[in-house]
Formats: C-alpha cells, sequence, structure tokens
C-alpha cells in the first residue's frame, strides 16, 4: 500500500511496520482531501512572484477591479402589480369602447341628449328617439312613462337610470369561462345567422383566451358553409391554438364529440365550439343544434355549457327575432354584438337584454383582434350620454 505524505515523497510501507494512530491521523491523507487543504487559498511560495524576481524595471500591474454587476431593472417598472396591469388593460378597453361607440354616440346618444335642454325634456322626441334608435316601440313607450312619474332626480338621469334597468342582471362584471365539469374545459357553443361575423367572432374570442395563457381547442363543426373549415383553421394558426375538423359535410355533432373528447385528453381549459349558420325560421337546422347540444350533455352528464348567440347590431329588431327563436331552441347564456362600430342605433342592446333576459357579454367594435371587448352596462350608457 502506497501512502502519501504532505509536502513529502511517497512512501512503502508493509504490513510488518504498522502506523501508530497518531502518526496516521496526521499524515495520512482521508476524507478531508474532498474539503481541501486548509492553506490551499494562499499560493505556494514556490509560485509566488515579486517585485524583485521580474527582470529589469518592469512591475506587475495588479489585477484590475471587477466591474460592479448592474443594478436589476424589471421591465414592468418598480411599481409594477397585477392588478395595476388588469386596471390598465380595463382602461384601455373602455377607451377602446367609447371610440367604437362614436357613430351610436354622435346619432341615437346625441338625439337623446338633445331632448333635454334647459333642465327640461321633450318626451315626445325622446320616445321617437328611442324607437328609431332600436329599442322598440312598447319598451320605449313604457320607458318614457316610467321616467315622466320620476320625482327624485332631473328628466335626464331618469332617462339614463331606466336604460339602465333594462340591462339583463349579470353573475360578474366580466365573463369569465367556467369549467362545464371537475376536470373538464369549459365549453361554448357560438350560435348565430350567416354573415354575422360568427366564424371571426370565434377567433377573436379565441385570441383574447390565448392571451391570457389558457389553451384553447377549437370544434369546426359548420361543416356545411363552403371555406369555414379553412377559415377557422387559419384563425388557429393565427391564435396559436388547436383545431378538430372532419371533411366538409361530416355531421357537426360528430365533430363536436370528439373535440370535446380531446380537449379533455389534452387538459385544455376552454373549448369554442363553431357552428353552421342557420336561419331561425329553419326547423330543422335549429333541430340539429339542439342535437349537438344533447351530444355535450350525453358526453359529460350535468355540464354547464355556454352558449352564445352573434347578432348583427345593423340588424336592429330582425336581430331581436332571431334572438327569440335561438333562445327558445337551445337557450342562450350571451350575446355577442358585432359591427356596434358601424351603427348610429345602439339601442338594440338594450332591447335584446330586456326581451330575451340574457346578457350582452362582448362587442365587436373593429377587424383586429383585440377589437372584442368585454360588455361593461355601465361603460355603454356612460359613453351614450358623456
Amino acid at each position: 500500500m502506497r501512502l502519501f505524505r504532505r509536502g513529502g515523497q511517497p512512501e512503502d510501507r508493509t504490513p510488518e511496520q504498522p502506523q501508530q494512530p497518531d502518526e496516521a491521523a496526521e499524515d495520512v491523507i482521508g476524507d478531508e482531501w474532498q474539503q481541501g487543504s486548509p492553506d490551499a487559498s494562499e499560493p505556494p511560495a514556490a509560485l509566488e512572484e515579486t517585485a524583485a524576481d521580474v527582470p529589469g524595471d518592469i512591475v506587475p500591474e495588479p489585477a484590475p477591479a471587477p466591474a460592479p454587476e448592474p443594478a436589476v431593472q424589471w421591465a414592468w417598472g418598480a411599481d409594477y402589480s397585477p392588478e395595476k396591469a388588469d386596471a390598465a388593460r380595463r382602461e384601455r378597453e373602455r377607451e377602446q369602447l367609447e371610440a367604437g361607440l362614436q357613430k351610436s354616440r354622435t346619432g341615437f346618444g346625441a338625439r337623446l341628449r338633445g331632448a333635454f335642454g334647459g333642465g327640461g325634456a321633450d318626451w315626445d322626441e325622446i320616445e321617437e328617439t328611442l324607437i328609431t334608435g332600436d329599442v322598440g316601440a312598447a319598451l320605449a313607450m313604457d320607458l318614457v312613462e316610467r321616467a315622466r312619474r320620476r320625482r327624485d332626480v332631473t328628466p335626464e338621469l331618469a332617462v339614463r337610470d331606466e336604460l339602465a334597468k333594462l340591462l339583463a342582471p349579470r353573475d360578474a362584471e366580466h365573463w369569465e369561462p367556467v369549467p362545464a365539469l371537475a376536470d373538464a374545459p369549459a365549453i361554448v357553443l357560438v350560435v348565430g345567422v350567416n354573415g354575422t361575423g360568427k366564424t371571426t367572432t370565434i377567433g377573436k374570442l379565441a385570441a383574447r383566451e390565448r392571451s391570457k395563457g389558457r389553451r384553447v381547442v377549437l370544434a369546426a363543426a359548420d361543416t356545411f358553409r363552403a371555406a369555414a373549415i379553412d377559415q377557422l383553421r387559419i384563425w388557429a394558426q393565427r391564435t396559436d391554438s388547436e383545431i378538430v375538423a372532419h371533411a366538409p359535410n361530416a355531421d357537426p355533432a360528430a365533430v363536436v364529440f370528439d373535440a370535446l373528447d380531446a380537449a379533455i385528453a389534452r387538459h385544455a381549459d376552454i373549448l369554442i365550439a363553431d357552428t353552421a349558420g342557420r336561419l331561425h325560421t329553419k326547423s330543422n337546422l335549429m333541430e340539429e343544434l339542439a342535437k349537438v347540444r344533447r351530444v355535450i350533455d350525453k358526453r359529460l352528464p350535468g355540464a354547464r355549457v355556454e352558449t352564445f348567440f352573434v347578432l348583427d347590431a345593423t340588424t336592429g329588431q330582425n336581430g331581436l327575432a332571431q334572438a327569440k327563436a335561438f333562445h327558445e331552441a337551445v337557450g342562450l347564456t350571451g350575446v355577442v354584438l358585432t359591427k356596434l362600430d358601424s351603427t348610429a342605433k345602439g339601442g338594440i342592446v338594450f332591447a335584446i337584454e330586456k326581451e330575451i333576459g340574457v346578457p350582452v357579454r362582448f362587442v365587436g367594435v373593429g377587424e383586429r383582434a383585440e377589437d372584442l371587448l368585454p360588455f361593461d352596462p355601465e361603460d355603454f350608457v356612460a359613453a351614450l350620454f358623456d
């Protein structure tokens, strides 16, 4: 066995030359080599170099001092917080809503504001403005009658308050997806007639949910309209969402069933299903839509399903008839108003919420993905009057 003595040369020992315990503890390298020698931090004397050892008059330059580490700078600023970021987003959306309601504010809203002059009110003009603004004749007459009887506020505040009361009650300030069941994604079934911007709305909703870090699966169940599947596939690519699609003219219920299986297997946060645009007067197509809903109930008994009806705000009272028919067929839970920036008749919002009792969840005020905004009743009424 070869043993090494610190600072010396190896020497041989034989079994006949037993080592004393004290000597072994002092000289033999044991486990302490893993921790390094106590004087390892000091350079060996033989390697030390002084100015006297350097030839000539050359004196070694001292090693440069290490540069100070830069102070940490956060991209969001020192005062960043999720609450402040959310408040900033809400403020930005409020400004977008005001800009999108420019036509309604200068049309429907301007006429309403003009009917209040000198602290009084021209009730006939108010009633006419409400009717032509798509509030509806019966609803406008009832609102004016209730506002005229009020004595606690000015006529303008009375009309403003009565309009706000027409909006359906909400379980939350802003809509957020809720899982259909435990360990299942939220399910949103999007319905409507052709030409209302239904598929585009789905793409915008997917973009909104992806921006919040949620995993989205799209179901291309609009198998009858030409290029509907391709259009939804493009939105899936733009938003980095996943899509489940069958061949054209396939059974829409089968597409939704497979998409639901895929969403559960992939632990998706939300499934958004596109459906074939159909007229509310076509009973066979409405029955097919009800079949899609039954398939979801069969796959996930007792599941909570959100059904959003996409309504073109420029269609006025005809859109209200469509919403009623869809509500009777599948039970709507929300309305998405598209093209609200293209109409001066914002009264359809009050009519649809009062008549079917379903809240407007989102409004479309432009072509960009970020132009789908959550509907805020207070901000909407304020945008019309302020």
